[in-house]
């Protein structure tokens, strides 16, 4: 029976990404009721971020050798107890690190959900079935969680959108029980110096731009310069580990770079405004949670509708363009959201923008997977997903930083990173190489020199000089010449395969006779 396992790996999922966006909605219950700053809400939303995109590289491998079951089911176990916790938090500091434990539970549970899903559907034609609804349950946590913390945020507080995630916690542990997902370990090395290093490098820049918009800047000096210090680090750990967090071979790809480059913004420009917006919605314009979740239809409605039309595009078109498209609707999106809060304009104009960035977003991230993974090398293609993931979890951890660094002086200042960030990666995506229609790099054709370390041109493999395209034969299946369209063969270089080319029967050297 494989319907139940796989609605509970679903199910986790979903739960992971509902906690990303139902803790949006609860920001100004939460500050009333802990007497937190700005700073000390961004922190309880990065601390969760952190953790996660951190450590989402290392997971895979951890699924390796520890095995996916195993780490699935403490991965889960591990959040609903730091949920539980989260909702009796009697202080900030406290809510800060168990959010960050969560993190850590997160990012232990997504790569394993896509390991079990193979190991339970082999076939490939029902494992992208599989594949499919995986996606679709926990896409919908976009769309569901801030109506979802709206409706609880009134009900109970804040402190209920942690206690949502306890019976759901506890049903996806039913149904992943027993013999279907169990599996075999492995002995593949994780560098654990090197991530946790990066750890450190990725917390330190989130404090640093916390810091530096409370602003504090003492302690963003302090914190920017532990930042170096840890990047050199991390750096050093990198080059002499013999299993890096980081695929070198991944970031020498363009349309690699590019394609990562999207998915941070995309995802900063996301976070920035479900961190933003709630502070907005309900400290200035006075909206109730559930009211304000409401509000934010038009931006989660497109995660759960457009993604087949993207789909389709993608098939037809290739990522290419749905992915531009997306980020113009995003970047105009985002600057109509920052010049309706300058001038005062009312929610029709906000849903409008709100709309155009939900549809932006809702083109770019699916057809962004199909572009990053075929721009990579054919034997890191599961890698360039994991990174993938993992920059995108990056992105929406400086996006809150950063808006909420500086929220202090108007959210239409905030608001304005989010065109800022989406123009800059239309600017990038544009110039980076255009991919194939099914999202793979464009390759030379087969026998055509390709260039070596040097970047000098290979010669070709059998030695012999390549033949002009416009005159050298091109031999058929039968080993004959394709003739001209005139009916004579086509001349051969020296050293071409081909039979000899015919000349005319010169005269006798004493003339005629």
């Amino acid at each position: 029976m494989r319907k139940l396992p796989l609605a509970g790996i679903s199910l986790g999922y979903f739960m992971v990404l509902l906690d990303m966006t139902v803790l949006s909605v609860a920001e100004p219950d939460l500050a009333r009721s802990l007497g937190a700053s700005i700073a000390g809400l961004q922190w309880a939303t990065t601390g969760y971020t952190v953790a996660f995109a951190a450590l989402l590289l290392s997971a895979g491998a951890a699924a390796d050798r520890y095995g996916a079951d195993r780490l699935f089911r403490a991965g889960i176990a591990g959040f609903t107890l730091a949920s539980l916790l989260s909702a009796g938090a009697p202080d900030l500091a406290t809510l800060v690190a168990l959010r960050a434990v969560a993190g850590v539970a997160a990012a232990a549970c997504v790569p394993a959900s896509l390991a079990l899903i193979a190991r339970l559907y082999p076939r490939p034609a029902e494992r992208a079935r599989a594949v499919a609804t995986w996606a679709a349950i926990s896409g919908a946590a976009v769309a569901a969680g801030p109506i979802a913390g709206g409706a609880l945020v009134d009900a109970a507080g804040w402190r209920s959108v942690f206690l949502v995630n306890v019976p759901i916690g506890l049903v996806v542990l039913a149904l992943v029980r027993g013999a279907a997902l169990r599996g075999p370990r492995g002995d593949r090395r994780i560098d654990w110096p090197a991530q946790l290093a990066g750890v450190a490098v990725l917390a330190l820049l989130t404090d640093t731009v916390i810091a530096a918009g409370a602003p504090a800047w003492r302690h963003a000096a302090w914190s920017a310069a532990a930042l170096a210090t840890a990047l050199v680090i991390f750096t050093t750990l990198e080059r002499r580990s013999g299993a890096p967090v980081l695929n070198r071979a991944l970031l020498g790809s363009a349309g690699v770079r590019a394609g990562l480059l999207v998915g941070g913004a995309a995802n900063f420009a996301l976070a920035g405004a479900l961190f933003v917006l709630p502070l907005l919605l309900q400290q200035d314009r006075h909206l109730s949670p559930l009211a304000t979740g409401l509000a934010f239809l038009p931006l989660t409605v497109p995660f759960a509708a457009n993604p087949p039309v993207t789909a389709r595009l993608v098939a037809r078109f290739g990522p290419r363009p749905p992915i531009l498209a997306g980020l113009a609707l995003l970047t105009t999106g985002g600057a109509l959201l920052a010049g309706t809060v300058f001038t005062g304009g009312g929610y029709p104009w906000l849903a409008v923008g709100l709309l155009l960035a939900g549809f932006g977003l809702s083109l770019v991230l699916p057809a962004l997977v199909t572009a990053v993974v075929g721009s990579a090398p054919p034997d890191a293609a599961g890698a360039a997903g994991g990174l993938l993931g993992a920059v995108r979890q990056v992105g929406a951890t400086l996006g809150v930083a950063a808006t909420g660094a500086l929220v202090g002086t108007g959210a239409g200042w905030a608001l304005l990173l989010l065109p800022a960030c989406g123009g800059l990666a239309w600017l990038v995506f544009g110039r980076a190489p255009r991919p194939s229609s099914n999202g793979a790099p464009r390759r030379p054709l087969k026998g055509a020199p390709r260039p070596s370390s040097s970047g000098a041109p290979r010669p070709p493999s059998s030695g012999a000089p390549r033949p002009l395209s416009s005159s050298a034969t091109r031999p058929l299946s039968s080993g004959a010449t394709r003739p001209l369209s005139s009916g004579a063969p086509r001349p051969q270089l020296k050293g071409a395969p081909g039979p000899p080319v015919r000349r005319s029967p010169r005269p006798p050297v004493g003339g005629r006779g």
